[in-house]
């Protein structure tokens, strides 16, 4: 799918240049600003956008909604848009995260993913982005596409939305370099913590920490 030529994406842009832009080459070259604060942005959008889908075209309870939407943002998903994209030509890495693999590492390019989007948004306004969701996600929706459905976090949102509780993610721990760095995150329910896990990203150890909470809990 040539996203590219379809809308006329301008890559040369700096916003679409800094989309692609890891942390690395940026620490590396002194140049450029990187994805992260594009990153940010993305992922409010993209919520945005699926939970406006969701709620126009499916006749679903609250806690349905938050679950499906859950599972079509999630990491696991934010990469298989990305590889399908082939996102992965077009990042610029540190010497050091490029021989690591970091091309094809799922944290990067989910992170891309959100980063394009906002990039996209800013450049071209949200009908265009709206336009590429609806090329790229809601297909998955649609299809009933279950392979991101193993997503720990909206299993324990169902369980939890169900008893009307509150539940948020503290990252309570971060270290290592910039191109590698480790995240510890616990998962709170009412204020109690319930689960911690730790990975790469961010929202890989959020799903280690529900993963551990449905494991040590009633949920």
């Amino acid at each position: 799918m040539d996203i590219i030529k379809k809308y006329n994406l301008d890559l040369k842009n700096d916003l679409y240049i800094r989309a692609f832009t890891h942390s690395s080459y940026s620490n590396e070259t002194k140049k450029n600003e990187d994805y992260e604060r594009l990153e940010f942005l993305g992922d409010k959008i993209l919520d945005f956008i699926v939970s406006e889908y969701l709620y126009i075209n499916e006749h679903l309870s609250e806690g349905e909604m938050t679950r499906l939407r859950a599972s079509y943002v999630c990491e696991n998903a934010l990469y298989e848009y990305s590889n399908k994209l082939e996102f992965y030509k077009y990042l610029r890495l540190g010497k050091g995260e490029e021989n690591t693999g970091g091309r094809h590492k799922k944290a990067i390019l989910a992170d891309v993913f959100e980063a394009f989007l906002a990039a996209t948004y800013l450049l071209y306004g949200i009908d265009v982005v709206k336009n590429i969701v609806n090329d790229v996600v809601i297909p998955y929706i649609e299809n009933e596409d279950n392979i991101f459905l193993n997503d720990y976090k909206s299993k324990l949102q169902e369980y939890v939305q169900t008893d009307k509780k509150s539940l948020e993610y503290e990252v309570i721990n971060e270290e290592g370099p910039a191109n590698n760095k480790v995240f510890t995150v616990v998962v709170k329910v009412d204020n109690i913590v319930f689960g911690k896990g730790t990975a790469n990203s961010k929202k890989e150890a959020e799903q280690e920490a529900a993963k551990d909470a449905l494991e040590k809990s009633k949920y």
